[in-house]
């Protein structure tokens, strides 16, 4: 059952998190949140000139709504989409990237492992505070990233 949020230019300038939070909060409120796990995507309205060249990922607007997004739900990768590409965009919002016509996006390297390693704290004390088993779970987001982290690294961060 995909879940998607139509975000309208207004939310995007007014840094609005309504649309998502109308959907969220209600599922947190239930501790239903494992029945949303890679479910949700984004539908974004910004009009731009048929010229315009850039990514939404380019635009100064558009990043800073999923930067406000991202420090009031922190584990919202774990609800995103990644069959639909829905996880690389929300990471390439946050992450500085080049994108590239033959090759898609590339991330800068520092910054990713960065922000993976970063989501892997995050992740793994929401999985744990929502009773969700979370080693397999956390070594699929990183394996996403090209990461294969060692069930040692996960071990010592249950142990800390």
């Amino acid at each position: 059952m995909t879940q998607t949020i139509a975000l309208q230019l207004d939310h995007l300038t007014r840094l609005d998190l309504s649309p998502v939070s109308q959907l969220i909060d209600p599922i947190l409120t239930q501790r239903a949140i494992a029945d949303y796990e890679q479910t949700l995507s984004f539908e974004i309205h910004y009009p731009r000139d048929p010229t315009d060249p850039r990514e939404l990922s380019e635009i100064a607007e558009v990043r800073l709504w999923f930067v406000r997004l991202d420090s009031v739900y922190p584990w919202i990768p774990f609800i995103l989409d990644p069959k639909t590409g829905e996880l690389a965009r929300y990471v390439a919002m946050l992450v500085p990237h080049q994108f590239s016509r033959s090759e898609g996006i590339q991330y800068n390297p520092e910054a990713l492992e960065i922000f993976v390693m970063h989501k892997l704290f995050i992740l793994s004390d929401w999985l744990q505070q929502q009773t969700i088993p979370s080693t397999f779970r956390l070594k699929s987001f990183a394996q996403l990233f090209g990461y294969d982290i060692d069930d040692s690294f996960f071990e010592l961060i249950v142990n800390s």
